[in-house]
């Protein structure tokens, strides 16, 4: 089993840069598959980028293709957001998730894992 722990949300004016980070725990966490999702106020929760361990596929929501870039450090156990060029209507609560077997990375009901959420507000 597999526990997640976002860090790295914050407050960033439009334009700016931030890194997000997902630490975990447990075993079996290097051949998982992992992404992030996002939920902003009112809305439903939306696919952002994942990283597929076999291969190393990497898919991004067109929202964010060119402006965020997902990555991961197995040593550390450590999933990473980079985001950048950062707008207002990337406000929202961010997410990470993982889990094995995974058919379709960009598919919330795939994970099982998932962390608590870290809020990104982004100012205009």
């Amino acid at each position: 089993q597999v526990q997640l722990v976002e860090s790295g949300g914050g407050l960033v004016q439009a334009g700016g840069s931030l890194t997000l980070s997902c630490a975990a725990s447990g075993h079996m966490f290097n051949n998982y598959a992992v992404a992030w999702f996002r939920q902003a106020p009112g809305k439903e929760r939306e696919f952002v980028a994942a990283n597929r361990w076999i291969g190393g596929t990497k898919e991004y929501a067109d929202s964010v293709k060119g402006r965020f870039t997902i990555s991961r450090n197995n040593a550390k156990k450590t999933v990473y957001l980079q985001l950048n060029s950062v707008k207002p209507e990337d406000t929202a609560t961010y997410y990470c998730a993982g889990d094995t077997f995974v058919a379709d990375i960009t598919k919330q009901d795939e994970y099982d894992y998932w962390g608590q959420g870290t809020q990104v507000t982004v100012s205009s």
